[in-house]
């Protein structure tokens, strides 16, 4: 098989070849999440980094069976070392940025997003009004957070990703956040950016689009400003408990602000024109994990949902499974947006900003050369079933050189793929993304010492698959011919993409059953792949492997759909080609 376009110039080889635009380094803006009443807050503020330096250590079986030591350093050093970014503070970060000269800070720098200081009682001289007048502060400082608004948080965000634009020079930057922190960045984007401001805080003085105004007056929509967004275990569909009084009580009192979880009020914060507790208008489709494409590109977004409960605090009793312990994952993500699942917890020792999973999958959604995603086609209509089979799968995804995977559905983390409900199925839901998998690659030639070289530039990426039935009766199990922990089918389809011996850009593809030997020795893994398309943008289709199709849920024309974007090429297009 070969593919059809050849239209591609010869892509640039070698070690110190940087064919690759995405590789742009523009400031990073990091956004953390939630940090309670003002007792929680004071202690946040004592972080300089707000958490983002935070590494992670623990034990995993080396080659020789026993226990051995592994240290994640943290998201802040690794951007440092791997990514040659600079954190710039200088006693303190914002004084430095309006003391500096538009243009003289290098873009590729981490900046972090101190919006809780405000809200902060250590800063200020301690005052005594007396034992019970204090006490009864103290009190209030741990149900309460005062000072801290999301939208004027909001709209520091967006102040200071203008100041931080001019001081680099970068036309956008990448966002980072954590937690509620997601809410902070959509906020700015979806309400903030569409709303006038009091003051000139563009320095533009022209009227672009007519309106007798100069354009400093009008924000800047978020596709000017923001180039990719990536959310740690974002609450986009707000935070839901299992028990019903506590979501009545989020919502009628918001102890500490928590009322900006309430899905109902996430409409206020997320909608032009609207006030905070304002709803949805009756009778409209409003949905708190949409984002409007016009607004912002849901493929810009990456979000990285946490699997893991049980490693969470006391939230997770009345969270319960199907979460990190305090979002789940049916809220952990917009629409349409890139995702990976990590069982990981919301944060502490085995979070998932502090883990290895998280950083890699920030890494290549912010520098990644190629995106790929997979998709499962061509099944039986369900019509054509036994209703009383229940067909499930687990997915793992892992990249080359990497000692994680970087994404991971299963049934024992409450994330099975539901093969059932997924096909067919038009409207994206929780826990059964459309498509079956996403991932972000780098491009070997742009990383230094001997992986510049190895494998002629290709790099390589596998997904796994494990397919497998179950009976269920009006909700209950039958176990009669259930034999545990067995699949149907289960293997893994491994990809290279690269360019291939005259520089153009190429995809391999096969089977692991159908490698001989160690697929670490084949190179490339298998047969070129056919691909459609240009510009950047190819498709492929891989059939099922025979024992696969010969199952009732898929059938004999099921495949997997590749779909390519090499972001170089694309980047390199006229910005109305991006939108097409």
């Amino acid at each position: 098989m070969t593919m059809t376009d050849t239209s591609e110039p010869a892509a640039a080889s070698g070690p110190s070849a940087r064919p690759d635009r995405t590789h742009e380094r523009l400031p990073i803006v990091y956004v953390r999440g939630y940090a309670g009443p003002t007792a929680g807050i004071d202690s946040q503020v004592d972080d300089p980094f707000y958490g983002f330096n935070h590494g992670a250590t623990h034990v995993r079986v080396g080659g020789d069976g026993d226990p051995s030591y592994y240290q994640f350093e943290g998201p802040l050093l690794r951007l440092i070392t791997e990514e040659g970014y600079q954190l710039l503070v200088h006693g303190d970060q914002q004084q430095l940025l309006e003391d500096a000269e538009d243009g003289s800070i290098a873009p590729n720098s981490l900046w972090v997003y101190r919006f809780y200081d405000q809200a902060a009682t250590t800063f200020a001289a301690p005052q005594h009004h007396g034992l019970l007048p204090d006490l009864m502060a103290k009190m209030h400082h741990r149900v309460s957070a005062d000072g801290f608004d999301i939208e004027t948080a909001a709209r520091g965000l967006y102040d200071l990703i203008l100041l931080v634009r001019r001081r680099t020079g970068a036309e956008k930057v990448y966002i980072v956040t954590h937690s509620m922190g997601g809410l902070v960045a959509r906020c700015m984007m979806q309400k903030i950016c569409f709303t006038d401001t009091d003051t000139d805080t563009d320095d533009r003085n022209v009227d672009r689009d007519g309106d007798g105004r100069p354009d400093g007056k009008h924000r800047l929509p978020p596709r000017e400003i923001v180039a990719r967004l990536f959310t740690y275990g974002g609450p986009h569909g707000g935070i839901a408990f299992d028990a019903q009084v506590l979501d009545w009580a989020e919502k009628a009192f918001g102890p500490a602000g928590s009322d900006i979880f309430a899905p109902d009020k996430m409409y206020g914060y997320l909608t032009p024109g609207a006030h905070f507790g304002d709803t949805a208008p009756h009778g409209t489709s409003w949905d708190p994990q949409r984002i409007d494409p016009e607004v912002f590109d849901p493929n810009d977004i990456f979000c990285l949902i946490g699997t893991d409960p049980k490693d969470y605090g006391a939230s997770r009793v009345v969270v319960g499974p199907k979460s990190d312990g305090l979002v789940r994952i049916e809220n952990a993500y917009v629409r349409g947006a890139n995702r990976a699942y990590a069982y990981k917890s919301h944060s502490g020792s085995y979070g998932e900003v502090n883990s290895e999973e998280g950083y890699q999958n920030l890494r290549r959604f912010l520098f990644g050369r190629w995106q790929v995603k997979i998709t499962l086609g061509g099944v039986v209509p369900p019509g054509e079933r036994d209703g009383n089979q229940i067909w499930q799968a687990d997915l793992a995804l892992a990249v080359r050189g990497l000692p994680v995977v970087l994404s991971q559905q299963a049934a024992e983390h409450w994330c099975p793929i539901q093969l059932n409900d997924e096909i067919g199925r038009v409207v994206d839901t929780p826990d059964h993304p459309v498509p079956l998998a996403s991932t972000f690659l780098l491009d070997p030639r742009t990383l230094p010492g001997a992986a510049a070289v190895r494998h002629g530039g290709r790099a390589r990426h596998v997904l796994s698959l494990k397919v497998f039935q179950l009976d269920q009766r009006g909700g209950v199990f039958h176990f009669g011919e259930h034999l545990e922990q067995i699949s149907d089918w289960n293997d893994a389809l491994i990809v290279d993409v690269g360019p291939d011996d005259t520089g153009r850009f190429q995809a391999w593809a096969n089977w692991n059953q159908a490698v001989l030997g160690a697929n670490a020795s084949v190179d490339p893994i298998g047969p070129p792949v056919e691909l459609d398309g240009s510009n950047g943008r190819y498709r492929a289709s891989i059939a099922l492997p025979a024992a696969a199709q010969a199952l009732p849920i898929f059938g004999a024309h099921a495949c997997l759909g590749l779909e390519i974007l090499d972001r170089a090429t694309v980047a390199a297009q006229p910005a109305d080609a991006h939108r097409s």
